[in-house]
């Protein structure tokens, strides 16, 4: 009797163990676990993105004693633990002083880049991609880019070169890697749940629908140019870029292009990239390089740059979803990125370069249905999110927050914009329309000219006195 009393309790024990391990296991802890690891694939190295303030001040060549808060800087070249310092003496004021420069670094717990092994990088984890051979580059680039000596990775309007991403300041990936911006605990907690982390809704704006009394379904607003009407193997654009400012957290705002198949309900195929602002996603207000893919109109497929399986990088130097800097500033230096999106004519895979010289990766063509074969629409511009907080229009600014009659260095643009047909060649693209919900709010022009080719001007500011 004392036996199997003692079988019994034994078996209840391991019972309530077992129950306590699942419990645990299924916990809000647990499950934070799990997603971070699956969204962070091991590193062969990692670079920690540091914002800098720089200070330019000149001094006498002699020693001096600098108070700067906590940091002590003695001597005629300052250095410190907590800083770098470039001193120079090709700027003299007088003969008696220098040009001093003192970056301090100030936000150490900014983006991680994670230099993942090619091999090992999220799309892998796709069952169709288990044993897929990489491909290192595409068979074919499309013919007849718009005179690319005007459309370079980033230019301004006085010709200066700015670097392309804010993390290679502080270091590179070694070949046979793929920078992956790391996913932190804040950002699935910030999420509406774990499981939706990195997905958006069914966001693309449809200028064949326009419904007066359900503007603002969904939340979302454009102000976009678009072709229809043919087979779409691509799309090019030189997207101006700014850091518009976001109301609400849980708003964003970008520009883009979008390669559109099928219709606009439960089936709609997407491949979109661009620059965003969006602090929900990313925590903070930073301008950032973006991708999206969705076969089945944002519902369970697809993701933003590579939180899910699907796209595959082959580039060691460009980061999806991290900073891009410097941005445009009103009157001021106009900075711009170069997309182009084309389907392979030989795999059929879709790949995306950014400006000349990084060709990023592709989605294999298995993940779509309808752009497997081709794009039938393609639309270029501008969205935000209108969450209409206290029951009025967002504030959220798109582009540069401007109006397009404002025109060069006030208001954003798209310029040199092209698709690709059949025969692989860039070309104009023919009847393009323009589309916007609420033209007071935001609004798009188009025009066409030597240097810019097709190009439009688009954006706004969102709520004002003709806009509520």
């Amino acid at each position: 009797m004392d036996t199997a009393r003692g079988v019994a309790c034994l078996l209840v024990a391991v019972i309530c163990l077992s129950c306590a391990a699942a419990a645990a296991a299924r916990s809000p802890a647990a499950r934070l676990h799990h997603h971070l690891k699956r969204l962070n694939k091991p590193a062969v190295k990692s670079i920690e993105v540091r914002q800098a303030v720089f200070l330019w001040f000149y001094l006498p060549r002699s020693s001096f004693l600098l108070d700067l808060g906590k940091l002590f800087v003695l001597g005629g070249c300052p250095s410190s633990p907590f800083a770098v310092v470039l001193c120079s003496g090709s700027y003299p004021r007088t003969s008696n002083s220098v040009v001093y420069e003192l970056q301090i670094e100030q936000s150490p717990d900014g983006d991680i880049i994670d230099c993942v092994h090619i091999s090992h990088q999220p799309a892998f984890d796709h069952p169709y991609l288990k044993n897929h051979t990489i491909q290192t580059r595409p068979n074919y680039h499309p013919e007849g880019l718009y005179d690319e000596s005007k459309a370079n990775v980033a230019s301004t309007s006085n010709g200066e070169r700015p670097m392309v991403q804010l993390w290679h300041r502080n270091g590179r990936c070694p070949d046979g890697t793929v920078p992956i911006r790391r996913t932190k605990k804040d950002d699935l907690l910030r999420a509406s749940s774990m499981r939706r982390y990195g997905r958006k809704r069914h966001t693309t704006a449809n200028p064949m629908s326009v419904n007066p009394t359900m503007l603002n379904e969904g939340g979302h607003q454009h102000a976009i140019a678009y072709v229809q009407g043919d087979k779409y193997y691509g799309a090019k654009a030189t997207i101006n870029v700014w850091e518009p400012k976001i109301e609400q957290p849980n708003e964003f705002s970008l520009s883009q292009l979008w390669i559109l198949g099928g219709s606009f309900g439960e089936d709609l195929n997407s491949i979109e990239a661009g620059w965003q602002v969006s602090p929900d996603l990313y925590g903070d207000n930073n301008t950032r390089l973006f991708t999206y893919w969705t076969s089945d109109a944002y519902q369970a497929t697809g993701c933003y740059n590579i939180l899910c399986s699907g796209f595959v990088q082959i580039n060691s130097e460009i980061a999806m979803g991290a900073s891009i800097f410097p941005t445009s500033s009103y009157s001021g230096s106009q900075y711009d990125i170069s997309i182009l999106i084309w389907k392979d004519p030989k795999e059929g895979n879709w790949w995306m370069q950014f400006g000349k010289d990084y060709v990023l990766g592709y989605w294999p063509s298995f993940l779509f249905s309808y752009l497997a074969d081709s794009a039938s629409m393609i639309e270029w511009g501008g969205e935000v999110v209108n969450s209409q907080p206290d029951g009025v229009h967002t504030s959220t600014q798109m582009g540069s927050g401007h109006f397009p009659e404002e025109g060069f260095s006030k208001a954003s643009y798209f310029k040199n914009i092209q698709v690709v047909d059949s025969t692989n060649n860039l070309k104009a693209p023919k009847g393009l329309g323009t589309f916007t919900e609420q033209s007071n709010c935001y609004d798009v022009q188009n025009g066409n000219n030597g240097d810019w080719g097709t190009y439009f001007y688009y954006g706004g500011p969102g709520r004002s006195s003709s806009c509520q």
